[in-house]
């Protein structure tokens, strides 16, 4: 049976920015009823083909067409009119506002100039439940999980198009259960005909509910290829370009665990918590040494380690830093204790989008001397071209927003910003969320060559493998408790970890 005629199509595509070349000549197809995976690394050209197609930026050479009429959107509005609505991994929606009412921003039915809130509300929770989604729509959106966000922004992209929908990310802060439900509600999309372009960095999942995939490299095609006929080994090699050799550096567990033991403490928390965030722990953190923290979402990973930074004020126990005690008040007393913190949310709670990189990256620097001493210029240019070398942030622009750069170089410059502290405990929480393999293994090796060099680290992530790969000993969370704290020996496996996060801690 003959392949179905393309939704859209994309030929030829060109788009460069200043001292860039984002895309060249990519060619793109989606079929109705099927899920499509966007492949390739932070900086492949993922977003800038999404952009483009989606009228945020213009194309400088190529073609567009839709169903089989050329297009060319000067805004995502335009876009969304014409059928195609995108998802992003941060859910644009008004979290103070009814689910109803987010639903139909801007759509709401009215009568003379009136909006009809019963009408709104029955058609809304009609829109739900075609997507298996049952819930109160006059409750405020900010009452529910992120995920039922994702399924309510989902919802009002297919009540504003019925023929393409682009999910970007939309599961990097979901957990197993979340994902699932998310994927029920991508096949019976799929089934009514829509097309849907997913893009994510999780490799099972892709190959879970993709057909097809595309692969980009350095705004270039890779090629096109059945999903059922890739293997992953193979798509990360035509991701990334090289062989895998250097992504498995690291699949050996920590050595000298020994002799990290026998370091000095660095931070001692005794009986540190705060009520309705996370209940008292006991942890030690070594010169040298990486500990993880593995838990589900909402376990108090985060938590942990905003009261190790002085984010948020520990209400009971005791911590001490370098063998001193100390009480961490602000970030800022933290700072001059040594402790560093790349926050999970790089964006609301890390990066200035509209600084350059080397703004953001002087940025804490700056802020331990405070702003009547600036940093000389010729200081600030020296020490970021030092950290842009050492971290490979692409482009090698320090004048460049940093709001342009991908995800992956994005992270490495928040990186970039507390490295340049020489801090003596990193705090890393989910610092690969979101980015592409090979920005994930430089991430790795850096935490692992740091923790070599004596600096003590905090690492946070929901992969039980990353998690392994590189800690000394693990943390164990659940339900905003410390239940375990186990080292990381030949005994401990993901699956043992999964156990642990399930019991509780209880054999």
């Amino acid at each position: 049976m003959a392949a179905p005629a393309p939704i859209l199509q994309m030929s030829g595509i060109c788009k460069e920015f200043p001292g860039v070349k984002a895309l060249t000549g990519v060619d793109f197809r989606l079929l109705p009823g099927e899920v499509h995976a966007l492949m390739g690394e932070n900086g492949a050209g993922k977003s800038t083909l999404i952009k483009v197609l989606t009228g945020v930026h213009e194309i400088d050479a190529g073609q567009i067409t839709l169903g089989r009429t050329p297009v060319a959107f000067g805004s995502p509005l335009q876009a969304q009119q014409a059928g195609i609505s995108t998802v992003y991994q941060e859910v644009n929606l008004c979290p103070n506002l009814s689910v109803a009412e987010n639903v139909f921003i801007g759509r709401e039915p009215r009568r003379l100039g009136r909006i009809r809130w019963k009408e709104m509300r029955h058609r809304a929770a009609g829109l739900l439940a075609r997507l298996d989604i049952h819930l109160d729509v006059s409750a405020p959106l900010s009452s529910y999980s992120l995920a039922i966000q994702q399924m309510v922004a989902i919802a009002r992209a297919v009540d504003i198009s019925a023929r393409v929908l682009i999910l970007d990310e939309p599961t990097s802060s979901l957990d197993a259960g979340e994902v699932a439900q998310l994927f029920r509600v991508m096949r019976r999309l799929k089934d009514e005909g829509i097309a849907i372009l997913f893009v994510s960095h999780f490799l099972d999942q892709v190959y879970e509910i993709a057909d097809r995939m595309t692969v980009l490299r350095n705004g270039r095609l890779v090629g096109e290829y059945l999903t059922s006929e890739l293997s992953q080994v193979e798509l990360v090699g035509k991701m990334i370009g090289r062989e895998l050799a250097d992504l498995e550096e690291l699949d050996d567990k920590p050595k000298e665990l020994a002799e990290v033991e026998r370091s000095r403490p660095f931070v001692e928390a005794r009986g540190l918590g705060r009520p309705g965030s996370v209940e008292p722990f006991t942890l030690t953190i070594h010169e040298g040494e990486v500990v993880g923290l593995a838990g589900l979402l909402g376990s108090g990973r985060t938590e942990v380690a905003r009261l190790l930074f002085g984010a948020d004020h520990a209400a009971t126990g005791e911590l001490s830093v370098g063998g001193a005690p100390a009480t961490l008040r602000t970030p800022r007393v933290a700072m001059t204790h040594g402790i560093a913190f790349c926050s999970e949310n790089r964006r609301a709670e890390g990066l200035i989008p509209d600084l350059t990189v080397r703004e953001n990256i002087v940025l804490a620097l700056q802020a331990t001397r405070g702003w009547s001493r600036p940093i000389p210029r010729r200081r600030q240019d020296e020490l970021v071209a030092r950290y842009i070398e050492a971290l490979k942030i692409s482009p090698a622009n320090p004048e460049h927003l940093v709001k342009n750069l991908s995800g992956g170089n994005q992270q490495k410059v928040l990186l970039a910003r507390w490295l340049i502290l020489e801090p003596r405990l990193l705090i890393l929480d989910e610092p690969t969320r979101g980015i592409d393999v090979g920005a994930k293994a430089e991430i790795q090796r850096l935490v692992a060559s740091l923790a070599d060099g004596g600096m003590a680290v905090l690492f946070i992530s929901a992969e039980l493998e990353e998690v392994l790969r590189l800690s000394h000993k693990v943390g164990v969370l659940r339900d905003r408790r410390l239940v375990a704290e186990l080292p990381n020996d030949d005994d401990l496996t993901t699956g043992v970890l999964m156990e642990t996060i399930a019991s509780g801690g209880r054999a």
